[in-house]
């Protein structure tokens, strides 16, 4: 069945499908009954990539000497990221009297209904780390013309897991070394044998803040190495991100009246303009031409002339030169 990935297109109406293969029509509901087994199946695709029509309303009602499925690519009522495709309600749902229906375009697995059950599978695979967690399918058993049984069932091949590790307490980059063992160790032991690509993330306010991250492309070089030399079936370090914070309170440093406090404060105020930014937005074209497409584009891309990336950078060099004055001044 078409959703808005692959709605009715040239392409799609030139794939050559297995004789075993029904394409639901996309221009009404259809209904297949599979006479051996008194089962009725209910579809219908995407003629469009956006369907924003609740198409359930004309779907048949079920038959009450079938076991009745309905298979919709949906929205539902809305869920948080996705484009508002195919809008139901439950109740619309319930009314066709079905006993199962088979939802698609969300791609976290939900049991929203198990009067009727209304269920949201999944994708089979994730893509990013958005899609964390195992992937797979629903195997539903039924029984005498009713669903006894619904359970998920693993089918991915890779996992993707976020790590977000508070190291406050943690007295050393030894401490924290540790801890990303652990953590990695533990989301490798949770796939089951399948590669597991993780994003660790630190976070808290530690004494060793200021040693992350003055050597900071050392640390996720460190922790990319661990990774690799852990066992199992293989760990892949997508992202390291350093979100510490100094053990030492800032505030009470800038209430202060001397050298230090008002250095601080010119740093904290710093801000570039729009004229600036634009200059160095220019001076950095050139090296992002010289850059990778992959980079650029996909779920997450990377453009260091973009505004927001500048004044990302411009907040991480604020912090760094601070956490430096800081550290300088905790071990005079």
């Amino acid at each position: 069945m078409a959703g808005n990935h692959d709605a009715a297109s040239q392409i799609t109406k030139h794939l050559r499908l297995p004789d075993n293969t029904t394409l639901f029509s996309t221009r009404k509901p259809e209904r297949i009954v599979l006479d051996d087994l008194g089962v009725s199946i209910c579809g219908q695709g995407f003629a469009t990539r956006a369907v924003t029509d609740d198409i359930s309303q004309d779907y048949p009602q079920g038959d009450p000497q079938l076991l009745n499925i309905g298979l919709l690519h949906t929205c539902l009522d809305g869920k948080p990221g996705h484009e508002p495709y195919a809008p139901c309600s439950v109740d619309g749902l319930r009314s066709k009297g079905y006993q199962y229906w088979a939802l698609g375009h969300v791609h976290t697995r939900e049991v929203v209904s198990q009067d009727p059950w209304i269920v949201f599978p999944g994708n089979i695979q994730g893509r990013h780390i958005r899609e964390k967690g195992p992937k797979g399918c629903t195997l539903v058993t039924i029984n005498s013309g009713e669903v006894t049984d619904v359970e998920h069932r693993d089918l991915d091949v890779m996992r993707w897991a976020h790590c977000e590790l508070d190291v406050s307490a943690s007295e050393s980059v030894d401490d924290i070394y540790e801890q990303v063992r652990e953590c990695l160790q533990s989301a490798s032991d949770a796939t089951e044998g399948r590669l597991v690509a993780v994003r660790l993330v630190l976070k808290g306010a530690c004494a060793v803040h200021s040693k992350l991250h003055a050597d900071r492309e050392r640390w996720v070089q460190e922790y990319r190495a661990l990774a690799t030399g852990l066992g199992g079936a293989g760990i892949w370090l997508e992202k390291v991100s350093i979100k510490t914070k100094p053990s030492v309170s800032v505030d009470e440093v800038l209430e202060r009246d001397d050298a230090l406090s008002g250095l601080l404060r010119a740093i904290r105020d710093m801000e570039l303009d729009a004229s600036v930014l634009d200059i160095l937005a220019d001076e950095i074209s050139l090296l992002r031409q010289k850059l990778p497409a992959e980079l650029l584009s996909g779920d997450d891309p990377f453009d260091p002339s973009s505004p927001e990336f500048l004044k990302e950078t411009l907040e991480d060099i604020k912090e760094l030169l601070v956490n430096r004055l800081l550290s300088t001044e905790n071990e005079a």
